[in-house]
């Protein structure tokens, strides 16, 4: 498959705007859940406090932050994921 038939079956698979959960997740220290939230509002600056989820692992050592968004557009999207994975802190994204 050709990488113009690959982003055409991508776009057709997601109709913006749409709901998305983004997940973060990284050592369950300090206030890992506001980064999370702080590096999404610098793209979706209208999240309220319910659309935040978080679930620490089995041995508290890691969090898992969850935010739904409404994503615009892929390109949306592609910089949120971009920021997040570029922070330190950001052990894995989702």
């Amino acid at each position: 498959m050709s990488n113009e038939e690959n982003q055409n079956k991508e776009a057709e698979g997601m109709t913006y705007p749409c709901r998305i959960k983004i997940r973060a997740m990284g050592l369950d220290e300090d206030d890992f859940d506001a980064l999370v939230v702080e590096i999404i509002r610098r793209h979706c600056p209208d999240i309220h406090e319910a659309a935040v989820t978080t679930r620490a692992s089995r041995n508290g050592k890691y969090i898992s932050v969850g935010v739904d968004i409404e994503a615009q557009s892929r390109e949306q999207l592609d910089a949120i994921y971009d920021d997040l994975t570029a922070h330190d802190r950001v052990l894995m994204r989702l």
